[in-house]
């Protein structure tokens, strides 16, 4: 029995290489499906050895380039309908208005994002079976992310990369490479090792190899101890506010008065010594920018110490923006940030949408100028994020005034107890890495935490609870050598990889295309 299942699996390949038609493209949509199981917060790495040389096989199994996209495509398609189902979540919290979404939302999604696979997937098609196309197509992959950040305004969800933020220390030493690399480099590292049970026993000794430098650099990095941080202490506000009560006028008064009370609650915890209060995004349902009243309440609430709480304010041109306010010992604005990277359809409406076709009443929110340092006295400099800000690698801060901590407000309540706020908080963990900066994250519900510039977690309140969470600020590292060099970098690795992949064109590949073990 145990001589028939090798035997079985050793002509796997290449029986996957052999599908045609709708068989084919139903098993990469598996393949797909299978990888999104290493996703946080599940981090099942073994899914990647499945789900990633299924696609190889079944790229070089295609008759032609446009074959191969569409493989590729079926299997983002799957990758990104189990990673993002979670989005039904915050439709269905509008379900009276938007109940028609449900069935194409999430699949629509998926479909955009898949071509950023389906592309790939027909670039590794090009080169010659076995490790050439596994080095194309992680070339490739990682420049389709790259993209993926900028087309449209970006919607860089779940890189592979993140599939090694899982908790304890092994996650943290497995995410200290981003501080060299990104996100993108890390997602450059794990296809090839995802790929490694294909290329042969030479190419997987070589996989082990890099996975214990990989832990040797995390584990050195780990262990250099910090400096000692500032005098202070912030206190992390969660409110836990449903998302279908957080607009209501007659629960706005409560509301209010349910963070004033944590606030002063995380005061008397503090104990005297210096602090700052961090409410979550939009925690404010009074307009703080122009209600005076309401801001000497917090100040007060807040014993004199500075309070950063999100709210909507409105431009010169009466369009409202999603805004961190900094407010003094007096309820006196000392610094405003406005969120510049907004959500299509969630946030602004797409110019490209036709005319008369209206998804966000009147336009939605105006964006902001782009990453922005608040320099408050008394406190060290703050780099500000709001809600899903924190997902795009090396857009984060302002490298030119470089802050010494960074606070990410958000507001997950729109997704349920599922998998999305999980991933968001994955996201914000590798900003701190790859910034060498602690990170603060307040939530009106899921999940808030306070990380420190290695992104070791130093506590979090779960979700779906009401609490506060006062944490020490942790030093700051000197800037990674990703935080100074960028995005240009892991671009830079994928454009070799990519080239040394496409090396010797197809036409040179052996008559068997289904030996992948050998080239």
């Amino acid at each position: 029995m145990l001589r028939s299942l090798t035997s079985r699996l050793q002509t796997l390949p290449a029986r996957l290489s052999a599908l045609r038609g709708w068989r084919a493209d139903a098993t990469a949509a598996l393949g797909g499906a299978i990888s999104a199981l290493a996703l946080p917060p599940l981090y099942g790495l073994p899914a990647l050895l499945i789900g990633v040389p299924m696609l190889l096989c079944l790229i070089q199994g295609a008759r032609g380039p446009a074959v191969a996209a569409r493989r590729g495509w079926w299997f983002g398609f799957g990758l990104h309908v189990v990673g993002l189902y979670w989005i039904t979540e915050a439709i269905l919290i509008e379900a009276a208005r938007f109940w028609w979404l449900v069935p194409f939302a999430v699949p629509g999604l998926a479909a955009i994002l898949a071509v950023f696979i389906a592309v790939p997937a027909a670039v590794a098609w090009r080169a010659r079976p076995g490790r050439r196309a596994a080095l194309a197509l992680a070339g490739a992959w990682v420049l389709g992310d790259l993209a993926r950040q900028f087309v449209a305004t970006g919607f860089p969800w779940n890189p592979l990369g993140s599939v090694w933020e899982f908790p304890g220390r092994w996650g943290d030493i497995m995410i200290q490479p981003a501080s060299l690399v990104g996100v993108h480099g890390m997602t450059l590292a794990t296809i090839l090792l995802a790929a490694t049970p294909l290329l042969g026993r030479a190419w997987q000794i070589c996989g082990l190899g890099m996975l214990a430098l990989w832990c040797g650099f995390g584990i050195a990095r780990l262990d250099q101890k910090l400096p000692p941080g500032p005098d202070l202490t912030v206190l992390l506000i969660q409110g836990n506010v449903a998302q279908g009560q957080k607009w209501d006028q007659a629960l706005m008064v409560s509301i209010f008065q349910r963070y004033l009370d944590l606030t002063r609650q995380a005061v008397a915890r503090a104990d005297g010594h210096p602090a700052v209060v961090v409410w979550p995004e939009t925690a404010s349902p009074a307009l703080l920018q122009t209600d005076a009243p309401a801001r000497t309440l917090i100040a007060e609430a807040a014993g004199g110490w500075t309070t950063l709480a999100g709210s909507v304010r409105f431009d010169e041109a009466e369009r409202p923006r999603n805004s961190l306010f900094a407010l003094d010992a007096n309820g006196l604005i000392d610094a405003i940030y406005d969120k510049w990277h907004l959500v299509p359809f969630g946030e602004y409406q797409p110019e490209w949408l036709p005319v008369g076709f209206q998804v966000v009443p009147g336009g939605g929110f105006a964006a902001g100028p782009g990453p922005r340092t608040l320099h408050i006295p008394g406190i060290p400099p703050i780099g500000a994020l709001i809600c899903y800000e924190a997902i795009f690698s090396h857009q984060v801060i302002d490298e030119s005034d470089r802050p010494a901590w960074m606070v990410n407000v958000t507001n997950d309540a729109w997704f349920g107890n599922s998998t999305g706020p999980r991933q968001h908080l994955a996201a914000a963990r590798l900003r701190a890495v790859e910034e060498g900066l602690p990170l603060m994250r307040a939530a009106n519900t899921g999940i808030s935490a306070a990380f420190d510039s290695k992104g070791h977690e130093l506590g979090r309140i779960e979700m779906q609870m009401t609490a506060i969470l006062p944490m020490k600020l942790s030093a700051p590292l000197a800037s990674p050598l990703y935080a100074r060099v960028g995005l240009m970098l892991p671009a830079g690795a994928a454009i070799i990889v990519l080239i040394t992949g496409l090396y010797g064109n197809r036409a040179k590949r052996r008559p068997d295309r289904t030996n992948f073990c050998i080239n």
